[in-house]
Order: C-alpha cells, then sequence, then structure tokens
C-alpha cells in the first residue's frame, strides 16, 4: 500500500505525519527537522527518533480537532495509519459503525447500547437515503431491501470478522430489521419473521461455543437466504450451513467449551434427572475444560429460551423430546472407557460405571446395548469367504466411540436444519432473496491446522469476490462522475486460489490424493506439495520444519502444520453404527439415521473429502452471491479481553488487513483515492488563488485554475467533485500551510512593531513619571529640613517659659505654707476651750437623766409585774384556740387529698379528651367548657385555701410577736412556745403542700393550654379535611354525571341497529310510532324533502353568517324543529354522519376539512350544551308511560336547580352526540397529518444550510463578529406555509381553539424533525448549520409573536429541544464549559445522551474550534453508559404525537356560546315545506333562543 502513496514533496519542520510504532501499530509525530535523507520527529510520547521519509505517512492536523470521519472515503489522507486513527477516535465516543464507501464497519462495543437498535432507530432509517444519517447497520439493511424492490434484484449481505468481532449479533440485527421493513402477519401463532429470528437462538445453542477469543462464538457458517414477494413482504427463508466443526464434540481444551446445548440440558432440572444427567463436571467430552458456565448467563434459562424457540420454529414436544435423548445419549456415551480384553487387541468395557454409561446410552438410543457394545469395540470385513469380524484395542474402541458420538451429533445438527427450513417454508414462487452471510473470518494463530486453512480458502474466495466489488464500486463512481478510468489496475488473489484448488494439481487434490492411499502420511504430503509448487510465489517452505508449508494469502503468510492434516481430512462413517441407529425403536433417532442402500464393500468404513466437500458447498455458495447484489459489513473485534473502551491497534490493524478492508483502500489508492466537492476544495484551497476568488461563481472553473496555478497533474474533474491522485493532497495542503504560514508570519511582524512601539510609549511614560517623582522628593526633603529648624527655635521658647514659670509657683507655694501653719495654731487653741465647756454641759445633763431614769424604772417594773400576770391568763386562752386551728389544719390536709383526686381525675379526663378529639367539634367545645368550669372551680377553691393559709401566717406572726414578749417576760410562757414551734413545722408543711399544688395547677394550665392548641390544630385539620371531602364529592358528582351519560351512551350503543341503507331510508322514516322525527307529516313525500333538505345543507358551501357556521346552525334548527331528540331512531343521525364522511371524501381538503372542522364543533357544542341524558331505567320508565298516556313533548326544562335549561335527550341522540365527536377527532387528525406531510419536505431542506456563494463565503469570517444571516428560501417557504395554514383555518373560522392546537402541534413536529435529524446526521451539527437554523428559528419566533398567544398558544415552548440544541452548536469556547453548565445553563431540557450525541458528532466548519473537553466527554460517557444499564430512555430521538389533545368538555369550555335562532337561514330552505317554518314563524326562533 505504501507504493500507491509516493512521497511527491520534502516534509519540512512542523509537518504531522504518522510513524509505525510496535506497540501501537502507528503513533501521531510532528517533524522537528531533517539530516541526510532522514527527518528527525517527535512523537505524542515525548520520544524523538529519526526516520525515512518512505516510511511516514501524513497526518491532517485538523484530525485533533475532530471525533472522526463518518466515512474513510472523506479523509484528508486515506492510508492504513488514518483508517485506525479515525476508527479509534469514534470507537471511544461509542460510535462503533463507520463507512469505507458502501462497506460498513462494526466494532464490538463489547456493551449494550439499546438505543441504537429500538424500532423508533428502525423507522429513521427505513427509506432514509445511504450516507445521510449516520453509519448502521440497519443503513446497509435498508440499502439493500431497497434494492431489491427498485431493481427487481436479489441481494446479499456478507458479515465477516475474527470470532468475537460480533458477527452473530450483526446478523441477527440486519435479521431484525428486514423482518422489520417486510414482516407480514399470518394467520397462527408462528409468522415467518418470527421463525426466521427464533432460528438464531436456536443455531447457536447447537452450534455455538465458547472459544479463547469468544464465549459465544459461531462454529459453522451460515447463509440465510430471506424470501420475498413481490410486495416486498417476507415469503419464506432458507438456512444453509458450513464445515461444522465435528471434532468439538469429543474434544476441548481449557478455557474453551463445548456446544452450549449440552451444559444447558445438565442445568434443566428434572429434564436432567429424567435423562440421569447430574452436574457437567461428571462427564468426559464436558470435564476436559475447567470453564463450566459463562458469566452473566444462566444455562437454565438459555435451555427455557432453546425450548421456546423450538415451540416457535415448530419442532413438536415428541422431536424435542428426541432431540434432548440424543444429547443425553452422547454425553453418557463418553464416559464408555475400554480396557484390554482376553484376546490380542481386543477390548471390553472397563468398568461397572463404564458399563452404566453404556446402558444408558442405549437406552437412550433405544437399541440394544449389547449391539451397541459390539459395534464399538469390533469391525466387521466383507470377504469372498463371508463376514470376518475383527476386534478393536482399547484405543480404536474409544476413536469408534468419538466417531459415533461426532456421527450423530452431525446428523442431529443437519436434521435440525433441515428442520427449520421446512418449517419456516421456502417459497417456490419468490422472485427476490436477501442473503445474510456469517462465516469465519480470516484466521492465523501460532499453531494453523486444517479448520484454518479450510477457513482462509473460503476467506480467499469472498476477498475475490468483495475486490471485484470494490473494484466495481470505484468504476461506478468514475462513472457517474464521468471521468477517464480506464488506465486504473485491477489486481487479483487468483493465483493463490489456484494454488489451493485447481485440478489435477493443487493442495486439496493433492490432499485429497493423498488420504485415499491407507499408508500415506503428512510428510508424504508435504514432499509431493514441495515437489509439484517448489517455485510458485504463493508457497513457501519453513527452514525449520520439513512438513509445515506456508501460503501468502492477502491478508498475510499463513504457516500450516500438516500432521492432523490428513486425519481431519478424512471423514469416515462406520456402517455398523448407522445400520444400529437406524434400527432404532426411537422414531427420532431412526429418522435422523436413514437406512443406507446396500453396497458391496470389503470395510464397513466409507471415505469422504472434508475440504473437496467445502470446495463443492464454497462454489455453489459463490454462485448464489454472484447472482445477487452483495453488500459487506466488517466486524472488527477491539481487544483481546472483550472489554469496553478499549483500543488495542495492532489487533485491528491486523483485522482490517484479514478483512479486506486495507485492500479496499489499497484498490482506491490505485485510482482517486482523494475526492473532494468543489464547494469543500474552494473552502479550503482558495486561499491559495485569491485572485480568483471574486472573478466568478463557478466552482469548477475556480477548482481548475486553483490547480492549473499550482502546476497539478493527473487530476480528474467530474460532476460533482475533483478526484485527486494518492500525494497530491498532501502538496496542496503544503502550499495551503506555505501561505498560512507567511501569513502568520506577516501577522506577526505587525504585531511585534505594534508591541515595540507600546513598550516605547510605555518607557517614556515611565521615565516622566520616574522623574517627577525624584523632584518631589528632593522638594519634600529641603521642605523637612527648613520644618525641623523652625520647630527647634519653638521647643526652645516653650522650655525657657516653662522653666521660669516653675520658679514662681515654688516661691507662691512656700509663702502660702507660712500663711496656713500660723492661721491653724490660732484655730486650734478657740477650738480646745470651746470642747472643754461643751463635756462640763454633758456631764450635767446625764447625771440629772440618770437621776429621773431610775425612778421611772421602778415604777415601770411595778405595772409589768401586773400586766404580765394579765396576758399570761389570756395567753393560755389564746393557746386553746391555736390547738383547734391544728385540728383546722389536719381538715386541710384531707381537702388538699381530695384536690390532688380531682386534679388526677382531670388528667384523666385530658387524655380522654386527647383520644376522643378526633369526635365532632360541638363535642369538644362542650367538653372544654366543662373542662374550664371545673378548673375555675378549683382555681377558686385554690385561692380560697391560699387565703385561709394567708390569715394563718398572720396569725402565727401576730402569736410569735406575743410570745416572744412572753418569753421575755415569764419563763412560763416558754412550754407553751414549743407548741408554737410544732404548729410552725406544720405551716412549713402546709406551705410545701400548697406549692405542690400550685406547681400542679401550672403544669394542668399547660396541659390545658396544650390541649386547646391540639384541639384547634384538630380543628383546623377537621375543616381542612371537610373542605378536601366537599371538593371530592363535587367532583365525585361530577364523574358520577359524566359516568351516566356515557352509561346511557354506551346503553343505546348496545340497542343500536344497523345502518340503513339509503333505499330503505324513506320507508324507516315513514313509520308510524310513538316518537316519530316528524309528527307533524306521516307522508313519505315528507320524509324524502327532509333527507334532501339535510342533504343539501351537507353537500354545499353554506358559509359563514357573522362568523358563525350556517350548515351547523341550520342543521341543529331542523333537528329541533322536527323533534329529533325525541326519536327512538338513529336514521336521521346517520344520513347526518354519513353525509359528513361523504363530504370529507371529495373536494379539496385544505378547504374542505377546515370548513367541516368549524360546522362539526359547532354543533357538537350545541349538543353539548342543550342535550342532557337520564339513566336507563329513567329512560324505559319513561317510555312506558308514554304507552299509558300518550305522546309528550320531549322538551322538558329542568327547574333553576340545574343552573341552565336542558334538552331530555333521548339514547339515539347520545349516539349522535358521541359519532360527532369522533367525527371532530377524525377532522382534526385528518388536517394534523397532512399538514406533517406538507410539511416533512420542507423540514428536510431546512435543516442544513445550503452553500453560500463566492461572494459571500469570500467576506470576514472573525469568530468575534457572527453575521447574522437571513432566512434562505427553505425557511420562507415553512413561513409561506404557516401563513397559509393560519389563512385558510381563519377564512373557514375555525375557533381559535383549534387553530391554537394545531399550530402546537405543527410546532412540536418542526422541533421532532430538525431535532432528530440533527442527531442522526453529522454534517448538521456544524457550526455554520446552527447559525442557519438559528435564524430560521428567530424567524419562526417572529411568526408566533405576530400570531398573537390567541392562535400560537405554547408554540414557542414546544421547539425548546431544537433551541437549545442550535444554541449550543454556535457558543464559542465550548472547551471551557462543565458538564453541569451543559446540563444546567444551556441545554437543561435535552438528556445526558443527546447533549453525548450532539457533543461527539459536533465539527466545527467556519472558525475551527474544539467541541467540548474530553473529560466532559468521559463524564458523559459515565452517564450513558448508566443509563444503558438502568434500560430507561433508551433512544435519543424524539417521538411523534399522535394524540388528540382534546375532548368534547374541553371543545365546550373553549368555544363560545353560539345562538342559532339569530342566524337567518340561506335562501333554498324556504323551498322546503317541511323547513318554511324556520323561515317564515319566528315563535320557532324565539322558542329555540329560550331554550338555549
Amino acid at each position: 500500500m505504501r507504493n500507491c502513496l509516493p512521497m511527491e514533496l520534502n516534509l519540512r519542520k512542523g509537518d504531522k505525519v504518522w510513524v509505525e510504532d510496535k506497540d501501537l501499530a502507528w503513533i501521531a509525530a510532528d517533524v522537528l527537522d531533517s539530516f541526510d535523507n532522514k527527518l528527525h520527529v517527535e512523537t505524542s510520547t515525548g520520544k524523538k527518533v529519526f526516520v525515512s521519509p518512505e516510511k511516514l505517512f501524513r497526518r491532517d492536523p485538523d484530525d485533533e480537532e475532530h471525533n472522526g470521519v463518518d466515512d474513510m472515503t472523506k479523509l484528508t489522507y486515506l492510508h492504513e495509519a488514518g483508517v485506525l486513527y479515525n476508527l479509534q477516535r469514534r470507537y471511544a465516543l461509542n460510535d462503533i459503525y463507520t463507512y469505507t464507501g458502501s462497506i460498513l464497519i462494526a466494532v464490538n462495543p463489547f456493551k449494550k447500547l439499546p438505543h441504537l437498535y429500538n424500532g423508533h432507530m428502525m423507522e429513521q432509517y427505513m427509506g432514509a437515503p445511504f450516507g445521510e444519517l449516520s453509519p448502521h447497520v440497519f443503513a446497509v439493511s435498508d440499502v439493500a431491501y431497497r434494492a431489491m424492490i427498485d431493481d427487481s434484484r436479489s441481494q446479499s449481505i456478507l458479515v465477516s470478522g475474527e470470532s468475537g468481532a460480533g458477527k452473530t449479533e450483526t446478523t441477527k440485527l440486519i435479521m431484525q430489521y428486514l423482518t422489520f421493513v417486510g414482516g407480514r402477519a399470518t394467520d397462527d401463532d408462528r409468522s415467518v419473521e418470527q421463525q426466521v429470528l427464533e432460528s438464531n437462538p436456536l443455531l447457536e445453542a447447537f452450534g455455538n461455543a465458547k472459544t479463547v477469543r469468544n464465549d459465544n462464538s459461531s462454529r459453522f457458517g451460515k447463509f440465510v437466504e430471506i424470501q420475498f414477494d413481490t410486495n416486498g413482504r417476507i415469503s419464506g427463508a432458507a438456512i444453509r450451513t458450513y464445515l461444522l466443526e465435528r471434532s468439538r464434540v469429543v474434544r476441548i481444551t481449557d478455557p474453551e467449551r463445548n456446544y452450549h446445548c449440552f451444559y444447558q440440558l445438565c442445568a434443566s432440572g428434572n429434564d436432567a434427572e429424567k435423562y440421569k444427567l447430574s452436574n457437567p463436571r461428571q462427564f468426559h467430552y464436558l470435564n476436559q475444560s475447567k470453564t463450566y458456565e459463562l458469566e452473566g448467563v444462566s444455562s437454565a434459562e438459555e435451555y427455557k429460551n432453546t425450548r421456546r424457540a423450538m415451540d416457535i420454529v415448530g419442532i413438536s414436544q415428541d422431536e424435542q423430546e428426541g432431540i434432548f435423548r440424543t444429547l443425553a445419549a452422547i454425553l453418557h456415551l463418553g464416559n464408555v472407557e475400554f480396557s484390554s480384553g482376553r484376546e490380542h487387541d481386543s477390548s471390553v468395557v472397563k468398568d461397572p460405571e463404564s458399563r452404566h454409561h453404556l446402558q444408558m446410552a442405549a437406552d437412550l438410543f433405544k437399541c440394544d446395548a449389547n449391539l451397541l457394545l459390539a459395534s464399538l469395540c469390533t469391525r466387521s470385513i466383507l470377504t469372498r469367504e463371508g463376514i470376518i469380524i475383527k476386534a478393536l484395542d482399547p484405543n480404536a474402541a474409544v476413536t469408534s466411540r468419538d466417531t459415533l458420538a461426532k456421527t450423530v451429533y452431525a446428523h442431529l445438527f443437519d436434521w435440525l436444519v433441515d428442520k427449520i427450513n421446512k418449517s419456516v417454508g421456502q417459497d417456490p414462487e419468490s422472485r427476490f432473496q436477501i442473503g445474510v452471510l456469517d462465516i469465519y473470518g480470516f484466521e492465523c494463530f501460532k499453531n494453523n491446522s486444517f479448520e484454518q486453512f479450510c477457513i482462509n480458502f473460503a476467506n480467499e474466495k469472498l476477498q475475490q469476490h468483495f475486490n471485484e466489488h470494490v473494484f466495481k464500486m470505484e468504476q461506478d463512481e468514475y462513472r457517474k462522475e464521468e471521468i477517464n478510468w480506464s488506465y486504473i489496475e485491477f489486481i487479483d488473489n487468483q493465483d493463490v486460489l489456484d494454488l489451493i484448488e485447481k485440478k489435477p494439481i493443487g493442495v486439496i487434490a493433492l490432499l485429497d490424493e493423498a488420504c485415499m492411499f491407507p499408508r500415506s502420511t503428512h510428510e508424504s504430503f508435504s514432499m509431493k506439495l514441495f515437489q509439484n509448487f517448489r517455485f510458485h510465489p504463493r508457497l513457501e517452505k519453513p527452514k525449520f520444519s520439513e512438513t509445515d508449508f506456508t501460503l501468502s494469502h492477502y491478508a498475510g503468510k499463513v504457516t500450516y502444520q500438516t500432521e492432523a492434516f490428513l486425519d481431519k481430512n478424512r471423514d469416515y462413517t462406520i456402517v455398523e453404527h448407522c445400520n444400529l441407529l437406524s434400527s432404532s425403536k426411537c422414531p427420532f433417532v431412526a429418522g435422523i439415521f436413514p437406512s443406507a442402500p446396500e453396497e458391496s464393500t470389503r470395510s464397513s468404513y466409507k471415505f469422504s473429502s472434508v475440504s473437496s466437500r467445502f470446495k463443492q458447498q464454497l462454489q455453489a455458495l459463490m454462485e448464489t452471491l454472484s447472482k445477487t447484489e452483495p453488500h459487506y459489513v466488517r466486524c472488527v473485534k477491539p481487544n483481546s479481553l472483550n472489554r469496553p473502551q478499549k483500543f488495542e491497534s495492532l489487533s485491528v490493524l491486523h483485522q482490517l488487513r484479514c478483512g479486506g478492508v486495507l485492500e479496499a483502500v489499497r484498490i482506491s489508492l490505485a485510482g482517486y483515492p482523494t475526492r473532494r466537492n468543489y464547494s469543500d476544495f474552494v473552502d479550503r484551497f482558495g486561499l491559495l488563488a485569491p485572485e480568483f476568488m471574486d472573478e466568478s461563481n463557478d466552482e469548477q472553473a475556480l477548482t481548475e485554475k486553483i490547480l492549473s496555478k499550482l502546476g497539478l497533474g493527473n487530476y480528474q474533474l467530474g460532476r460533482t467533485k475533483v478526484f485527486l491522485r494518492a500525494g497530491q493532497i498532501g502538496i496542496l495542503d503544503s502550499r495551503r500551510a506555505e501561505v498560512l504560514d507567511a501569513s502568520a508570519r506577516l501577522i506577526q511582524r505587525r504585531l511585534r512593531t505594534f508591541v515595540t512601539h507600546q513598550n516605547f510609549i510605555s518607557a517614556r511614560a515611565s521615565a516622566i513619571s520616574i522623574q517627577a517623582y525624584c523632584r518631589g522628593c528632593l522638594s519634600r526633603n529641603a521642605y523637612a529640613t527648613r520644618r525641623n529648624a523652625a520647630a527647634a527655635v519653638l521647643v526652645q521658647k516653650h522650655v525657657r517659659r516653662w522653666l521660669s514659670r516653675c520658679a514662681f509657683v515654688k516661691l507662691v507655694s512656700a509663702a502660702i505654707v507660712l500663711q496656713s501653719c500660723i492661721r491653724a495654731d490660732s484655730t486650734r487653741l478657740k477650738f480646745s476651750h470651746q470642747k472643754e465647756h461643751r463635756a462640763a454641759s454633758l456631764i450635767q445633763a446625764h447625771w440629772r437623766i440618770h437621776k429621773f431614769r431610775s425612778a421611772f424604772r421602778h415604777r415601770q417594773s411595778s405595772i409589768i409585774a401586773i400586766q404580765c400576770r394579765w396576758r399570761q391568763k389570756l395567753a393560755k386562752r389564746e393557746f386553746r384556740k391555736l390547738k383547734q386551728v391544728a385540728n383546722e389544719a389536719g381538715a386541710l390536709r384531707l381537702a388538699k387529698t381530695k384536690l390532688e383526686k380531682r386534679l388526677e381525675d382531670l388528667e384523666w379526663r385530658l387524655q380522654l379528651e386527647k383520644r376522643l378529639r378526633t369526635s365532632g367539634e360541638e363535642a369538644k367545645s362542650s367538653e372544654i367548657s366543662k373542662l374550664q368550669k371545673t378548673l375555675e372551680s378549683f382555681s377558686l377553691k385554690l385561692d380560697a385555701a391560699r387565703l385561709a393559709t394567708i390569715n394563718e401566717c398572720n396569725k402565727n406572726a401576730v402569736l410569735e410577736k406575743q410570745l416572744d414578749i412572753s418569753m421575755k417576760e415569764k419563763s412560763a410562757v416558754e412550754r407553751e412556745l414549743n407548741g408554737m414551734v410544732e404548729l410552725k413545722k406544720d405551716n412549713a408543711l402546709l406551705k410545701n403542700s400548697m406549692n405542690s399544688l400550685e406547681k400542679k395547677n401550672r403544669v394542668l394550665e399547660k396541659e390545658l393550654l396544650n390541649a386547646k392548641t391540639n384541639c384547634n390544630n384538630t380543628l383546623q385539620k377537621l375543616k381542612e379535611a371537610e373542605k378536601r371531602c366537599s371538593e371530592l364529592q363535587t367532583s365525585v358528582q361530577s364523574l358520577e354525571e359524566k359516568l351516566s351519560h356515557l352509561e346511557n351512551e354506551n346503553q343505546v350503543l348496545m340497542q343500536k341497529t344497523l345502518i340503513t341503507s339509503p333505499e330503505r331510508i324513506g320507508q324507516i322514516l315513514g313509520e308510524k310510532h310513538s316518537s316519530a322525527v316528524v309528527p307533524a307529516q306521516n307522508d313519505r313525500r315528507s320524509v324524502f324533502e327532509n333527507y334532501e333538505l339535510l342533504s343539501r345543507c351537507i353537500k354545499e358551501n353554506l358559509g359563514f353568517n357573522d362568523d358563525k357556521p350556517l350548515a351547523a346552525c341550520v342543521i341543529y334548527k331542523c333537528l329541533l324543529h322536527w323533534r329529533a331528540f325525541e326519536s327512538e331512531s338513529t336514521a336521521i343521525f346517520n344520513i347526518i354522519i354519513e353525509g359528513i364522511n361523504e363530504a370529507l371524501k371529495g373536494g379539496d381538503e385544505n378547504g374542505v376539512l377546515p370548513y367541516w372542522l368549524s360546522n362539526a364543533s359547532a354543533l357538537l357544542c350545541l349538543l353539548q350544551r342543550n342535550l342532557r341524558s337520564n339513566s336507563f331505567l329513567n329512560a324505559s320508565a319513561q317510555r312506558s308511560g308514554r304507552a299509558a298516556y300518550g305522546v309528550k313533548s320531549p322538551f322538558k326544562l329542568h327547574g333553576p336547580d340545574d343552573g341552565a335549561s336542558h334538552i331530555e335527550a333521548r339514547y339515539p341522540a347520545l349516539l349522535f352526540k358521541q359519532q360527532l365527536t369522533a367525527c371532530v377527532e377524525k377532522i382534526y387528525g385528518l388536517i394534523r397529518d397532512n399538514l406533517k406531510k406538507e410539511l416533512s419536505p420542507l423540514l428536510g431542506s431546512c435543516i442544513q444550510a445550503p452553500k453560500a456563494s463566492r461572494g459571500i463565503a469570500g467576506k470576514s469570517r472573525s469568530p468575534g463578529g457572527v453575521p447574522q444571516q437571513s432566512p434562505s428560501s427553505q425557511w420562507e417557504s415553512i413561513l409561506k406555509f404557516l401563513d397559509s395554514l393560519m389563512s385558510r383555518l381563519r377564512e373557514n373560522h375555525v375557533p381559535s381553539f383549534f387553530i391554537r392546537k394545531l399550530v402546537t402541534q405543527v410546532f412540536s413536529f418542526i422541533n421532532l424533525s430538525l431535532f432528530n435529524s440533527l442527531l442522526l446526521r453529522r454534517e448538521c451539527c456544524t457550526f455554520s448549520n446552527g447559525e442557519y437554523v438559528k435564524s430560521g428559528i428567530s424567524e419562526l419566533e417572529k411568526w408566533i409573536a405576530n400570531a398573537k398567544e390567541e392562535f400560537a398558544g405554547t408554540s414557542w415552548h414546544e421547539l425548546n429541544y431544537i433551541r437549545q440544541a442550535v444554541g449550543f452548536l454556535v457558543i464559542h469556547q465550548k472547551k471551557k464549559k462543565s458538564l453541569d453548565e451543559i446540563r444546567q445553563d444551556l441545554c437543561p431540557v435535552l438528556t445526558i445522551r443527546q447533549i453525548y450525541r450532539i457533543s461527539t458528532m459536533y465539527w466545527d466548519d467556519k472558525y475551527g474550534t474544539q467541541s467540548v473537553s474530553s473529560e466532559v466527554v468521559s463524564q458523559m460517557r459515565v452517564l450513558v453508559d448508566k443509563d444503558n444499564q438502568k434500560q430507561t430512555s433508551n433512544s435519543f430521538l424524539l417521538d411523534d404525537d399522535m394524540s388528540i389533545p382534546f375532548s368534547a368538555e374541553d371543545i365546550d369550555k373553549a368555544i363560545p356560546v353560539l345562538d342559532p335562532s339569530e342566524i337567518e337561514p340561506p335562501k333554498f330552505v324556504s323551498e322546503y315545506t317541511c323547513a318554511q317554518s324556520l323561515v317564515k314563524k319566528p315563535s320557532i326562533a324565539s322558542t329555540s333562543k329560550q331554550i338555549i
């Protein structure tokens, strides 16, 4: 591939390149310098190396800013490094699908991505042009299906890849999509598409096993042929299988497993016990590996799924029983061991356990155990003399046992495939098929044996077919663009195919020849192989082996070990085994082993070549594929650990080579690998020739001028693209880089000049400021010196003044001290003389006082003695009274205990009150009043007790005073005072008891307050509960009323008879009964006249009178006048409904539908407001009453209790109202669906911005100012569509309620279509496209503002998703935004999956800015993975709302009151005698007005 990418120009410093790396395959690097044909580069890991230019690939410098391209052909440099890096970038973002032209590359994510495969996603890809939406396996399936329908040619989808790459899952998805677009329901429970899908798990159970690389590896090739009829519906299917790995049944290695069905049967529970099965560890065919369970897989559940798949496919219970009996027999057969017998080279069963398993196998096969043992231990040889029985040694017996197990399993698998084909059924009349090929990919291991040889041979065949298809696609592309392509060479791999399969000398032919001779060995086979192909360029002989050989395949060289080639190519069938099992008593076992025809043979072995049979199957497959149009899906396994988000570059690169992807790139490189649209080419390289940009707007001419100016040759100019040879895009990028570098240097020079000038200006300003500062410092220093000198003079002056003052103050103080001493001496003398005079006077006074006091005391003592005697007498009397008071204190104690009991009683009552507080309000209030009264009485008693205690205290105080006096006067009173002490103690006890009572009283008061607050809260809750109950009662009443209406209407529907045909309308309408439609006229002529009047009102466009629909008013007045609401017949109402339906079918839908939406809704409102239904029983009673008393008027006006006047309606009227409601919903739905159909193509052109002209493109692109784009003609068409919609609706006077609903749903559809297209098409997630859509949305906002809220409603809010998505596209510096800012500020409505989708698909085509940071992307990926585990809101797309957003009650509330009496009927109404009263007699109109 390197030869196709010549390095025609020298790499220079700063170029981006790819360098080979032994660990990462290719690693990004930058060129540092060049020395002697060597380039010095620095890798992204920081390593610096010298590399020759021939070993480098150019790297697009913009790759790091993008998240990869969805099509490899869009890569700037198409080579294996670019392909690998692109896949890695997309895989990191969970974009597992990538195109290479029409080839799909699918990278296994190793995790569930349910949002990619739901029904909504299939609807998006159904019918979408290929490449318009993101790459997906559904897109390839849809292309195949559409090509089959359009071209009337069968298609095929080839899925390939190595084990674990996801081939089987991809095949399931393809079949799922084909059954989605081509499925049809059948009469029975099992449709063809269900059987096709359920055949996958069934074949997986019997044909898939765990290998080293994959837990669910297909060990066979499968080609599913889905047949279609002429209408594109699935009519049949067929499955073909190739090269089942039979040896896995008897031989496995650790950590692999045998086929899944064995483990499922062992975990089946009762079924396993029935077949004497136990743990898989007990069976030889299963315990050769230590792996028995798969992570996250339950064998028991898988067994149930297999059983369910068998039921769906059509396998009966008896056949299922036979299948699992056969599997159990194989397991038991594997446990049979042999030992040497008595005779030479003979064998017998080793032990009783082996004999038990032999007996179990015979019982399960339903054959004789001895015959089974004989078929395993002996062989019969037919000779001329007769049959010779030959005994087998133990090793040969084990080989015979394993041969039997492999043969039985192979026949079982073939029978299962045939059964699926028969059950699904093939359509012999089918002309078209889509084949899905799920086959093993190219394999190259350390040890490669016969299986790898056959697999690689098949891949060589498919690669040849693939190369031819890719070359053909290249030719079609060149032919489509009308360029010369005749000189492109096509390199084929036919030589290696001839080496393998050519007769009479080829690898397969030589292998078959060696197998025919019993004494041939792998050494002789290898020797003969090298003798015949000694000089063949594709065959090599390894240096260190004599028997191995190496083939040079398209994907690389593979060395095969021939030790087991001959044994694996020999497919022996032992006749004894087949005869034994064909004679089995089990119908199933005998059925899978049909009786073989008698043949004369000398041996019981029948030989057939596995390679020759596989070659024939492969040839048949290639013939089938050659008749179809192929489509390719290449599955890639990103890592060998089966872990998500891990990408092993070397392994992926090897798979790309093995899958032929790089071969397709090589074929593309042989021609013109680089293709650019003229607009993209001019946008990128127009700066190389700016002088041509303003001359012409012809982009093709500009492209040719640019290429001519650069002197590039050997390019081709197609119709829409320019085709460049390999390496030319590098020259263009180099020239572009030179121009950009020159421009950058010019900008840098100007910038440096500007910066230097600014520095000079700032330096000069700084010097001036420094000088000014220095001068200021000098001046300040001089000023400070002068100021210090003046301060020193001032200090000296004050110091001298202070010294003089101090001397003066000392003199004054000394004079004052002398004067004060002299005055003090004279004053002391005067004071001592006065003191002596006073002392003499005081002594005289005290003597006189003593003399008189002694006489007074003698007299006073006599008086006190007399008084003490008298007081003693009084004290004894008072003591007796105190004893009585003490007795009264005991009474107080009893009163206290009573009060405590009453308080306890009160507490109990309060607790009881708390329990009964949920009772009624009156009971609570009365109880509270009683408690309050009792509490007041107790409080009064407590107050009285307090007063008594206070009085006692006062008395005690008086007594204490008297006792104190008595103690001083007489000692006899001391005894009585001891009693007073006891009284004091009692008083203290009374005080304590009073304090406790006061405390209890406070507690009771607090509890009372709490009880009051609780009661108030309870009352409030009760009031709220009563309010809620009243509201619920009103709502229940309204619901009961609605339920009664519905019951009445349902009773009407139950009594509804067949709709009468038009021929019998006159007969039915002319019948006489108690409630006739026209009670005033009973003749047949009037009936037909009524029908003709209604038909004319419906068929003709009566228009509107004062914005009111005439047809609705006339029909209602006629029904009212004819007393149709009293009728027990539905004929007249059926005529109206049928007439409206017929009117909807004919004429222009844009005019008819709005007209009848207005009339039907008006008529429904009149019925809704003026009809009132009764219950079924009342109606029957009224009917019986009429039968007894005669016909009465049906218009029973209810009293003022009803709030309004209503007409007592009969059942047909209620039925008519229900039918009219359905008619209004139907008309609304038709208008909405028609609007969506008209709007869809307009929105398809509005999602992507059209290419601007050269003059506009050449204008300023500064990120600072975003140009305001004017809406293009596409958005103008949207606005015109909305204007026409509004004009049509308003011309027909459609109520604003319906207009608001329609406009809201239209804008919801606009939001849905634009948003889904944005998420599915990468070219729409660009900056310029965001500006374009944003400008269109702003125009829609203006339209909504002009339409006003009456008609627009919440339409602006319906655009939230697309508004926020577009707003996210056009913001700058997305890399600085955190995830919280994006989710909370920028896109609060969008889900994390939608934000992740936009972030990963975004690319800036205008300014080259980057998307969000890698940290934010990783955070979003973690959240998306959590959502996948929860499996909630799997899809990132929006769903369309197809509901009817209103009910009859909503219409009644929203539409204003309509009075039909004010409407003047049309003139033709007067022509009918049955309706003349509507025109002539105003009394009927006034009556109708009163009723309304």
